[in-house]
C-alpha cells in the first residue's frame, strides 16, 4: 500500500509540474493509472467520484506538505484546474563556503554511530559537491574530539519515523517504580538526547496528556497506528527542560544524602555541598526537585537519603517496588 500510493503521489506531481495550463479533476482521474484503476472514468461506478474527491484532496494536501507548491486556478467558464509551476518549485541554487561545510559535514558525522550512519555518509559526498573543496578536511579543527550522539535502543528509528510522519505509536513501557510495562498509546512529537539518554515527548492518549519516555525503558517492538493524531502538536517540545525539572534540575529545596565515596560522580556534579563522614561515606546537600526520587533509586545501595522525610519514603518505595520485580 505503501509503495502504490508512493507511486500515486509521484505520478500526481509529474502530471501537475508537466503540464502548461491547469487540469481538472476530471482529467487528471483520467490520466493517472492509480486513479483509473481504483475509480475508473467519472460517473461510471456509483460512489466512486466521492471516493475519488476524497483520495485526490489528500494526496494534494500530502504533495503540499511535501512542499511542492500546487496552484488553484479558475477558468472563464467556472472549472477548476490544478498545476505546480516549474518557477515555483525550483531551489535556488546553495553554495557552501569551507566554513559552513565543515559545520554541517561534522553535524553528519555525529551521527557515524547511529542507524542514520548510511544516510549520514550520503549526506557527506553531497556536501563536498556543494563546494566543499576536497583538499579541505572538515573534521581537523577538531581532531582531538569525535563528537557522538550514541543510539543504543532499538525503538529510537521507529519513533523517529513515527515523530517525522506524525503516525500514533503504541509500545510497551516500564515505569522506574513499576514491576511490569503497560502498553502506552502516543502520539510522538520530538525526540532528544538529554545526559546520554534518549527521551520521547508526546501526547499520552491514556491518560489525556503531554507525557515524556525515556527510551531505554521501552520494551518489546514500537508498533506504529495508521490514525491521526488526536492531539495539537505544540510549536515548541521542551523535552529536555521537562526532565530537568522531574531530575530535580530546576529544584528550589535541598535534600541530605549519604553516598560512598566511590560512586555517584553525577550526583557529586550537583552537590552544593560535600563532607566526608569516613568509613567510606560522604554526605552530599543536593537540589530537591520533582523525580529525584527516581534518580537516587538508580544508585541502590550506594545512596542513603538523610531528609527530608518524604523523599527518603519516596525511595524506599521505589526500591520496594523494584525488589518485587
Amino acid at each position: 500500500m505503501a509503495i502504490a500510493k508512493a507511486e500515486r503521489l509521484m505520478n500526481l506531481a509529474l502530471c501537475l509540474l508537466g503540464t502548461r495550463r491547469p487540469l481538472s479533476k476530471r482529467e487528471l482521474r483520467e490520466s493517472i493509472e492509480a486513479y483509473v484503476e481504483a475509480f475508473g472514468p467519472e460517473h461510471t461506478t456509483p460512489g466512486s467520484d466521492d471516493a475519488f474527491n476524497r483520495m485526490f484532496e489528500r494526496d494534494k494536501d500530502d504533495l503540499r506538505e511535501l512542499g511542492l507548491v500546487i496552484e488553484t486556478v479558475e477558468s472563464l467558464d467556472g472549472e477548476i484546474g490544478y498545476l505546480a509551476r516549474r518557477d515555483s518549485n525550483r531551489l535556488p541554487a546553495i553554495t557552501l563556503d569551507a566554513e559552513e561545510a565543515a559545520a554541517l559535514g561534522l553535524a553528519a558525522k555525529v551521527w557515524q554511530q547511529a542507524r542514520l550512519a548510511g544516510a549520514a555518509s550520503g549526506a557527506l559526498q553531497k556536501l563536498r559537491a556543494a563546494g566543499l573543496p576536497e583538499d579541505v578536511d572538515p573534521y581537523e579543527a577538531h581532531s582531538a574530539l569525535e563528537p557522538r550522539i550514541p543510539v543504543h535502543e532499538a525503538a529510537f528509528e521507529p519513533l523517529m519515523l513515527a515523530c517525522r510522519d506524525r503516525r500514533p505509536v503504541v509500545f510497551d513501557y516500564r515505569k522506574a517504580t513499576a514491576a511490569r510495562p503497560e502498553t502506552r498509546h502516543v502520539e510522538p512529537w520530538a525526540l532528544e538526547c538529554w545526559r546520554g539518554h534518549w527521551y520521547l515527548a508526546g501526547f499520552d492518549r491514556d491518560r489525556g496528556a503531554e507525557r515524556v519516555f525515556r527510551l531505554s525503558r521501552i520494551t518489546g517492538k514500537v508498533r506504529s497506528r495508521g490514525a491521526r493524531f488526536t492531539a495539537p502538536v505544540p510549536d515548541v517540545v521542551t523535552v529536555r527542560e521537562t526532565v530537568a525539572s522531574w531530575a530535580g534540575e530546576t529544584a528550589d529545596r535541598s535534600a541530605l544524602i549519604r553516598l560512598r565515596s566511590d560512586a555517584g560522580y553525577p550526583l557529586r556534579a550537583k552537590a552544593t555541598a560535600v563532607r566526608e563522614l569516613g568509613d567510606g561515606w560522604d554526605e552530599l546537600e543536593i537540589p530537591y526537585g520533582h523525580g529525584l526520587d527516581a534518580w537516587l533509586a538508580e544508585f541502590g545501595p550506594d545512596v542513603v537519603v538523610l531528609e527530608p522525610a518524604e523523599l527518603r519514603a519516596d525511595v524506599v518505595d521505589r526500591l520496594r517496588a523494584v525488589a518485587k520485580g
